[in-house]
């Protein structure tokens, strides 16, 4: 790969035969972000019964979590071949796995109770558009969980010059820092696509596991990564 290439989306299909092997360590920051992730989103949603759609949801990590709540999970992603070692994964599990983007889902109007869309949106190529689609699938009263990176020499110095450069937590080429999201950008999206924005909070490190991973939770800093809610109107 050209080590100046950014925003680099095949890397999820060169590693999905080692998705759930726990061999590769960035593979596995992404594992240990899920509970971190869900400790806020479950303060916000109930999951048991409802239909969740797991936008962007590569090899199924968190899509198998929302699975182990009781939810009727449907897992989408652009790249098919860790969609097929998602389902390899799931055999005995109920989720439904499709190859597709955010960009032109295809899933009737009101679809689903809740989108779920973690470590994507500052990777598409058109984020109104996919905040348009999120708002078409989901079902009035519906509820958009959403997690990502913001825009400014905090956060790139935080995700690309350590994470991927330094650390190595990430492979190099894995974001594109011009395509962060400020968080006042995603709030006007979101609201032009008719959805009413609840409050932000922040997601980073809060120790070392044993095997020497970072663990994840949530933190009152939004200037790196940040995770938020967003509901459509019921009327």
């Amino acid at each position: 790969m050209d080590q100046n290439a950014r925003n680099n989306l095949k890397l999820y299909d060169d590693v999905a035969s080692q998705w759930w092997s726990d061999d590769i360590r960035w593979v596995r920051t992404l594992k240990n972000m899920v509970p971190g992730r869900l400790g806020y989103f479950d303060t916000l949603y109930n999951w048991q019964g409802k239909k969740v759609l797991d936008l962007g949801c590569a090899g199924g990590f968190m899509a198998e979590a929302l699975d182990d709540r009781g939810a009727h999970v449907t897992g989408i992603d652009p790249a098919a071949e860790a969609i097929a070692a998602a389902r390899d994964h799931a055999h005995d599990r109920s989720i439904q796995y499709d190859i597709g983007v955010g960009e032109a889902l295809p899933y009737s109007d009101g679809a689903f109770d809740v989108v779920v869309c973690v470590d994507v949106l500052e990777h598409v190529t058109d984020l109104q558009a996919v905040l348009d689609e999120v708002s078409r699938v989901l079902k009035p009263g519906g509820m958009f969980l959403f997690d990502t990176i913001n825009r400014n020499p905090l956060a790139r110095l935080a995700t690309i010059t350590i994470a991927e450069d330094v650390l190595r937590l990430l492979p190099k080429g894995t974001h594109d820092p011009d395509m962060f999201i400020k968080p006042s950008e995603l709030r006007a999206g979101l609201q032009a696509a008719g959805m009413k924005v609840g409050k932000l909070t922040g997601l980073g490190p809060r120790g070392i596991s044993r095997r020497g991973d970072l663990i994840f939770g949530r933190l009152p800093l939004t200037a790196i990564i940040y995770m938020g809610s967003a509901a459509k109107p019921r009327v």
